[in-house]
């Protein structure tokens, strides 16, 4: 198949760029205008002047602001929120346009879309919650949809931690980890939804392949650990103590509002919709994954 991608540099990107490379699918990734003065985003110029003008069979849209780049303001926070929604909305209008139009668009999104539910279990049946990630992620979600009204199948795929041993949110733990001053935050009873990157691989293929798949599936194993457990199982793997907590007041002055959003919320998400379309998830042993990523 012929694949376009946005985010194409980023974790998750580059891994499925690899993962359908291998798999034989053409990938072309879509760039940001050079010129930051210009009034769209995407150099779609750069794809009209290719010389196969035959529609993509797949979009696959990835890119946003880092949201634990920077420390929010309302600067920030605008560079989050309009770096999905209108990313995506320019993406919509051009993939929607006669001859242009592709099967199948796959969005990112996040667990974020649930807000902190404590330790309710959520689905893709729940409704959203409350807090700027929730309506982030609504927003960005409303408009990948939109592609539906020029007939292209839309699914939204809600990310929860993503583990690869190439980098990520992981990555930025270990150094404190394997220094032995890692442990619990807050008071480590927040659930964490999670996958592997191959899974998120799978799961993507799954989607494509899956013609009856439309809508928001959650891309998290069914296996969703809390802080304690997450730490706990990190430092067995490493072979070093955890015994450093984090109280949640120094999260809060080290983060700001970050920290109630990302750090401190709760989201014992299960990816329902996903074991109902038939997916098999390859790898839900934490600790197994944690081995694979660190090298241990």
């Amino acid at each position: 198949m012929k694949i376009l991608l946005t985010g194409a540099s980023g974790l998750v990107g580059s891994a499925l760029a690899e993962s359908l490379f291998q798999q034989g699918h053409s990938i072309r990734p879509l760039r940001r205008h050079k010129d930051k003065n210009r009034d769209r985003l995407w150099d779609t110029e750069a794809l009209d002047a290719d010389a196969d003008q035959t529609p993509f069979d797949v979009v696959i849209n990835l890119a946003g602001e880092n949201v634990a780049n920077k420390r929010w303001n309302a600067q920030q926070k605008e560079k989050i929120l309009r770096s999905r929604v209108d990313g995506t909305g320019e993406l919509v209008d051009y993939i929607s346009q006669p001859g242009k139009r592709p099967k199948l668009l796959i969005c990112a999104s996040a667990t974020g879309y649930y807000g902190n539910r404590g330790d309710a279990i959520v689905d893709e049946r729940s409704p959203v919650g409350s807090g700027f990630l929730a309506e982030v992620c609504r927003q960005w979600e409303e408009t990948a949809m939109k592609a539906e009204l020029a007939g292209i199948r839309v699914v939204i795929l809600r990310f929860g931690m993503v583990l690869s041993p190439r980098g990520g949110a992981l990555h930025k733990m270990l150094p404190a980890f394997k220094a032995g001053v890692g442990g619990v935050i807050g008071d480590g009873n927040q659930y964490i939804g999670w996958i592997s990157i191959n899974d998120l691989a799978g799961i993507v293929n799954f989607v494509i392949n899956n013609e009856a798949a439309t809508g928001a599936f959650n891309a998290v194993t069914s296996t969703p650990v809390t802080n304690r457990v997450f730490v706990k199982t990190l430092g067995e793997v490493l072979r070093r103590p955890t015994i450093m907590p984090a109280p949640a007041f120094l999260v809060r002055l080290l983060f700001g509002e970050m920290a109630d959003e990302m750090v401190l919320s709760s989201c014992r998400v299960i990816p329902t919709r996903l074991l109902e379309a038939g997916y098999r998830f390859k790898e839900e042993d934490l600790r197994q994954v944690l081995l694979s990523c660190t090298g241990n």
